[in-house]
């Protein structure tokens, strides 16, 4: 079901269920559809919201300079008027930059924070400039060409062996997409701040979820951000306030659905029990 109003951001119910909601925010170059592979496992009763961030899917762009702050100020508009209150948020890669800003600005808003094979710190510059370029090839072609070959990356050895049918489905998704969308989020990645800082400072429970075999935020970036979020604020599994998904890339999302749900159903449950 999809819902959007008042120049909002797209909204799709991905799973019903009572309560605080589950906010799943996308990386990039997809939409909300990753996560409905995801959602389906998540734990009965868990109410899970897709957005599509502006650019994406069928959320348009208003003319905003390309901004992750924009992104995360247009998702707290769209829950709120919504009649959310309050969310787990959750982000993948990109969506998880989102997340960070989103809990940067609108802290009340988040109740806990999930953050799925992303990174708290900036580009380096080879990176930035990389997305620059990126952006400059979406422009200039009026397609997304430029970002057709990333499947390759997002996804680890093992679904390079083993899972080769999300190959056609990610293409699918990425040709989806808009030139225009491609670019905007490329310009917004580059400029944003590192937010370790963020984390540092945020006093709700976090849930670092990371694959094995991602090698674009691989475990390092995720260590780095269970250590700065510290003991007392991060939620724990077992030992450990860090998931790692077994077999599964950058995009483990839909390589593992059913352990990245496991990890998100636990740290929904765990805010609601603390509330």
């Amino acid at each position: 079901m999809t819902s959007r109003s008042g120049g909002n951001l797209a909204t799709f119910a991905l799973r019903d269920g009572g309560g605080v909601p589950l906010v799943l925010l996308h990386g990039f170059p997809l939409d909300h559809r990753m996560w409905a592979v995801c959602a389906p496992h998540l734990p009965p009763g868990t109410r899970a919201i897709g957005i599509d961030l502006p650019g994406a899917g069928h959320s348009d762009l208003d003319g905003h300079p390309p901004s992750i702050e924009h992104s995360a100020d247009a998702v707290y508009r769209t829950m709120v008027a919504a009649g959310e209150g309050n969310a787990v948020v959750v982000g993948h890669s990109m969506g998880g930059y989102v997340a960070l800003a989103l809990a940067e600005r609108h802290p009340g808003f988040v109740a806990g924070l999930g953050l799925v094979d992303t990174k708290s710190t900036a580009d380096t510059e080879e990176a930035r400039a990389k997305r620059l370029r990126i952006a400059a090839a979406a422009d200039a072609s009026q397609t997304v060409d430029a970002v057709l070959g990333m499947p390759a990356d997002l996804v680890g050895a093992t679904s390079t062996r083993r899972r080769r049918h999300l190959f056609p489905l990610l293409d699918s998704w990425i040709r989806a997409q808009s030139p225009a969308g491609v670019a905007w989020a490329q310009r917004a990645m580059a400029a944003r701040p590192d937010r370790t800082a963020v984390l540092e400072r945020f006093d709700a429970p976090v849930a670092v979820v990371v694959g094995t075999e991602d090698v674009i935020t691989p475990l390092a970036d995720a260590e780095h951000m269970v250590r700065a979020a510290g003991a007392p604020s991060v939620f724990s599994a077992g030992d450990s306030a860090l998931t790692l998904v077994p077999a599964a890339g950058h995009l483990s999302v839909v390589e593992e659905p059913q352990a990245v749900a496991a990890a998100l159903g636990l740290l929904h449950s765990h805010v609601v029990a603390h509330r």
